[in-house]
Order: C-alpha cells, then structure tokens, then sequence
C-alpha cells in the first residue's frame, strides 16, 4: 500500500521561503505516480497548488504562479514543493497526493488523485 508523508512545514515570516516534501514508501517497482501539492485552511476548500508528473514537468496554479514549484527525486522516492515570497494568506495544511500512471502529466483536480498524505501545518506570520 503506497504511503506518503509530508514534512517540512512550520512558521515562517512573511517574504520568506520554505521546502516541504513529500516521502512515498510502500510501493515496488517504479516510482510511477503523479504527485499533486494541495492546502487546505480553516474554513475553506482544498486548493490544488502544483503537480509534478512522472518525468518531472511541474505545474502551477494561478494563486501561487511565478512563487510555487514542484519537483521530484525518483532516485529518492521524493517530491518538493518550493514556496517563495511567502504571505499569510498561504498558512494552510499542505498536502500531498499520488496517482498512478505510465502518462507524463499532471493534475490540479483532487479527485484525480488515489492516495493522501497527513499534511505539514504551514503558518505565514510575523
């Protein structure tokens, strides 16, 4: 049973940067699975932020265009998300999400996505 464990999160200021991953265990064979970044906070939806395929193209969506990028290491079984230019308004719980697939995309759509991780708590405060 594929598992996956977000880490990194924490409290950082505003303008600032951080790294939160995405460790994927239980599995054989290749590391063949889309990864999805979401967030969640109080009293709102999950929003889908970035993805990353199978062969390492990233995509954002547009709130955190230009400031977010997922990547991965298949060599560690690992996905990232760099946050940059932080605001409040990105504090949320930060989750991770796997599809698996043998195509060379991504998704934005929760419901695409099979399997969860726990989440890493972000807070963006001064």
């Amino acid at each position: 049973q594929l598992q996956l464990v977000e880490s990194g999160g924490g409290l950082v200021r505003p303008g600032g940067s951080r790294r939160v991953s995405c460790a994927a265990s239980g599995f054989s064979s290749e590391f063949k699975f889309a990864i999805g970044w979401f967030r969640q906070a109080p009293g709102q939806g999950r929003e889908g932020v970035s993805c990353v395929s199978i062969n390492g193209r990233a995509t954002s969506g547009n709130s955190v265009k230009g400031r977010f990028t997922a990547s991965r290491d298949n060599a560690k079984n690992t996905v990232y998300l760099q946050m940059n230019d932080l605001t409040p308004e990105d504090s949320a719980i930060y989750y991770c999400a796997a599809r698996y697939t043998t195509v060379d995309n991504c998704s934005l759509f929760s419901d695409e996505y099979t399997h969860w991780g726990q989440g890493t708590q972000l807070t963006v405060s001064s």
